[in-house]
């Protein structure tokens, strides 16, 4: 028979094992409690701001309303004033202020349109397309815009086709952004009137190269270069260019790298920019490239 000490030995074992499991176990229920809560608070969080993007879509598209009618009555008053009997000197006072509200009213729109483009929902219409005839499409449209600011655009397609699943349209518009940029970045007198460039200025180069490409995993991908032989992008400025709002720019949204960035992303890509100060840029848009057809 087992004696009362081992008995007792036997009993305190157990005490201790049932212990050591109550503590463990409510240190596990402690633990997933915070869990759950925490869950729950990012569950509270994500609901706040689909909320608060849904009421900022909302009043981004009730504040382009009145500005319609705010900008259509600016331009009658305009016609007015020029039509009316002022004396020159008052006649010319009103119209200037009249058109600078014009202006003001239109750059309003055109930041509200920007932002609702940049907070919906983006739909992607994919087919494998050659990325060389889609560039050889967007050059033939941005060719004058180009040349009426002294920069010029070159293209140097691979030789061969380049497929790759994208949305022509929303692909193209990726790609006019970072064109828009780069011209920016080369000739500030974008943002106003074209001006004259001096005989002896650096020339303005804009090239869009294209050649396939492979990511760290080894899938096939299709790199298209935009090259400009602009000022460059500071170091402590290139990690912010694709932030919304950020611009280095007197005038435009700061929308458009970033929406350029989420459009590639839609198509599974990704942007890669590198740039040096007093050289220029390359700003790679890479996707993957289109799978072969059977043989």
């Amino acid at each position: 028979m087992p004696t009362p000490a081992i008995i007792g030995s036997v009993l305190l074992g157990l005490a201790l094992g049932v212990a050591i499991a109550g503590a463990v176990a409510w240190r596990l229920t402690r633990r997933h409690l915070k869990r759950v809560r925490a869950a729950e608070r990012r569950a509270r969080a994500a609901e706040r701001m689909a909320e608060i993007g849904a009421m900022t879509g909302g009043l981004a598209h009730e504040i382009k309303n009145p500005l319609s009618t705010i900008g259509l009555n600016a331009q009658l008053l305009i016609e007015s004033i020029e039509d009316s009997s002022l004396p020159q000197e008052e006649r010319t006072r009103l119209l200037s202020r009249m058109k600078s509200l014009r202006r003001e009213v239109e750059r309003l729109r055109d930041i509200l349109t920007d932002f609702l483009e940049f907070a919906g929902k983006v739909h992607l219409e994919p087919q494998p397309l050659d990325i060389n005839h889609v560039v050889g499409e967007l050059v033939d449209f941005y060719l004058p815009e180009a040349e009426r600011h002294g920069v010029r655009l070159r293209t140097q397609p691979w030789h061969e086709p380049l497929l790759a699943p994208i949305d022509a349209k929303l692909y193209k518009q990726a790609i006019l952004n970072l064109l828009l940029n780069a011209t920016q970045a080369m000739a500030p007198s974008t943002m106003g009137p074209p001006v004259p460039r001096p005989a002896d200025a650096a020339q303005r180069d804009l090239i869009l190269k294209s050649e396939p490409g492979q990511d760290a995993d080894g899938a096939p991908t299709v790199c298209l270069h935009v090259i400009d032989t602009g000022p460059g992008i500071a170091p402590e400025t290139l990690g912010r260019i694709f932030t919304p709002y950020f611009t280095t720019k007197s005038a435009g949204s700061g929308l458009g790298l970033p929406m350029s960035r989420r459009l590639i992303e839609e198509h599974g890509g990704r942007i890669e920019v590198h740039s040096e100060v007093g050289r220029g840029s390359d700003f790679t848009v890479i996707v993957p490239m289109a799978p072969a057809p059977p043989s």
